[in-house]
């Protein structure tokens, strides 16, 4: 266990098949003495494969093994609820309070290796990296804006320590934390949780964003960055902004790809969770529980969304313009429609929007004010 005044508490476990378990308590919590987990699990599966499109010049990683995973159990069979008398869960304790593992059913991993800048035709690598479970509370009905803060501020304490150990993994290149919310999205597990990707390559769009990023600074003979001075712009403009904080700003960007899209940027250039300094960390938890507060007062019923939090790829070239960000997305258009990625999204990668960047953030201030109240 390691702790520090003021910080989350960390306790380390293994599953009953050889996986990491990480236990992120609340500040002030007593030592936690881990509950031995007990089932008989089979042995983990080989890594599924990656395969090179030559076409695209991407990776595609085929993870088979994955058709059996757990789909929308009932409460009582949930594999993120704290074990019981009856039914042994993913996590042996009878309570805890953030919890990170690794996925019985990843698509990366575990094994990691460097990669090859790419393969030849009908051939085959195994699967490198890592794939984790970040469950946000043991309650199984909820949501991440119902946290209450000091829940939210230790699951934001457990991004930084992810970030920081998975990044120093062999052969990684990108560290993505993540949240689908919703049964629209595609979830398969409706406990509030998230998950953490660690790439072995850098992900087209990581590499679309980092290479912008780069032609930029380089432009500006390496004084600016990119979405520093979009920052600027939308701030000095305001016609999209939602919320400003002394270290954060929330806004819709102005070529907003997606019904509703969120850009929650720090003030100061910092590459991931993990550069993130204390007083950083309090206010990002304070304005995101307020955004996605917002979110959710928009509608009656709950917003589908993505929580996309973007970090600086691993790269000494790509690495350094890139700057930390949340990109919070959402397919619903109207309280009964959705917007559906079809020909010219899903082929051509060319989004037309539903909305208007300016009429969803006045929506949103709006939203954000009422949810407060």
């Amino acid at each position: 266990m390691t702790t520090a005044a003021g910080l989350s508490p960390v306790t380390r476990s293994t599953l009953a098949d050889g996986r990491e378990l990480i236990y992120f308590d609340d500040p002030g919590t007593p030592r936690r003495a881990p509950v031995r987990d007990a089932r008989d699990l089979p042995p983990r599966p080989e890594p599924g494969e990656l395969r090179y499109d030559a076409l695209s010049g991407e990776w595609v990683a085929v993870a088979a093994h994955r058709q059996s995973r757990t789909h929308l159990p009932p409460p009582d069979a949930c594999p993120l609820c704290p074990s019981t008398p009856s039914f042994a869960s993913e996590l042996p304790d009878p309570d805890y309070n953030v919890v990170v593992f690794e996925n019985r059913f990843p698509s990366l991993g575990p094994a990691l290796a460097e990669l090859p800048s790419a393969l030849p035709w009908g051939e085959t690598v195994p699967a490198v990296g890592r794939c984790e479970v970040v469950s946000f509370t043991p309650e199984h009905h909820g949501s991440f804006a119902r946290l209450p803060y000091s829940r939210a501020r230790t699951v934001v304490e457990a991004w930084a320590h992810r970030t920081a150990e998975l990044s120093a993994l062999p052969g990684i290149r990108q560290v993505f934390p993540f949240e689908n919310r919703g049964a629209q999205i595609g979830v398969t597990l409706h406990h509030p949780h998230g998950q953490i990707y660690a790439y072995p390559y850098l992900t087209p769009r990581g590499a679309q964003l980092a290479e912008a990023a780069r032609r930029h600074f380089d432009a500006t003979d390496r004084t600016q960055t990119l979405l520093g001075s979009l920052l600027d712009r939308e701030r000095s403009d305001g016609a999209r902004m939602i919320l400003e904080g002394e270290h954060f700003s929330a806004y819709v960007p102005f070529a907003a790809r997606w019904p509703i899209e969120v850009h929650l940027v720090p003030h100061r250039h910092v590459a991931d969770f993990a550069g993130l300094t204390g007083e950083e960390k309090d206010e990002l938890t304070d304005l995101y529980l307020r955004l996605l507060g917002g979110v959710d007062a928009l509608y009656e019923t709950p917003t589908p969304y993505i929580a996309a939090w973007f970090q600086a790829p691993i790269d000494p070239v790509l690495g350094p313009p890139s700057r930390f960000h949340l990109q919070l997305t959402s397919p619903r258009r109207a309280a009964d429609k959705l917007k559906y990625l079809a020909g010219s999204e899903a082929a051509m990668g060319a989004f037309i929007n539903d909305t208007r960047a300016e009429d969803v953030a006045a929506s949103l201030r709006d939203a954000v004010s009422e949810a407060r109240q």
